[in-house]
């Protein structure tokens, strides 16, 4: 078989991929299950926003209020709501991605993920400050005082600045999206918020139709 890679390109901090998780976790399960030996499955963070530590406007704050309640009637999902009365929200999203891919090194990445997103909508911390990623690394159990090194190191950045330019180069509408890579050729992956099959499908149909090596 060719190399095939299918990455599941994110942003931990990103609602819609918190709401397509249910649904991506059945689906990983499914893929190991039927295709573990034809295909590795790789988490790729797109970078939805920069480091900053300004406020978050407040028309920006609104809209994803709005975009919350949106993915709770569509998908069922769950939205602690305190979070915008209890926390200063600023829009960076950098440091959770550096925090994914330094739980990485560790096997941990999905564990981290998973404790971002659990953090932010439903415990109401803001994945943005440093404090709320220590204590979630701490929590999966990533030493504290080299996570905290490893957040500013510029080898981190340089991974963090290569995977959103990877990212800028696939077939993506957006994150989450779903990309299977074989060999030197990218194949999009229909992405369905509700049924895992759908993705499952497309990947065996593009399988089926290449040529082993």
């Amino acid at each position: 078989m060719p190399n095939t890679t299918l990455y599941y390109v994110h942003d931990p901090m990103c609602s819609w991929c918190w709401g397509y998780r249910p649904t991506w976790d059945t689906l990983q399960a499914q893929l190991q299950q039927q295709l573990g030996q034809q295909l590795t499955i790789k988490y790729l963070v797109g970078g939805l926003a920069p480091d900053s530590d300004l406020p978050m406007p407040r028309p920006m704050q609104q809209m994803l209020q709005q975009t919350w309640q949106k993915i709770t009637q569509q998908l069922g999902t769950k939205f602690n709501h305190d979070f915008w009365h209890l926390c200063q929200p600023r829009r960076s999203t950098y440091p959770a991605c550096r925090a994914s891919i330094i739980a990485r090194q560790y096997g941990l990445e999905k564990q981290m993920i998973n404790a971002i997103q659990q953090a932010y909508y439903l415990n109401a911390k803001n994945p943005s400050d440093l404090d709320t990623l220590v204590a979630i690394a701490i929590q999966v159990g990533i030493p504290e005082a080299p996570f905290v090194e490893q957040l500013t190191a510029n080898d981190i950045d340089k991974q963090l600045l290569q995977e959103i330019n990877l990212a800028g180069q696939l077939p993506i509408q957006g994150f989450p999206s779903l990309v299977l890579m074989v060999d030197n050729n990218a194949y999009s992956i229909r992405l369905d918020y509700h049924q895992w099959q759908t993705s499952l499908a497309d990947i065996r149909t593009i399988l089926s139709n290449i040529k082993p090596c």
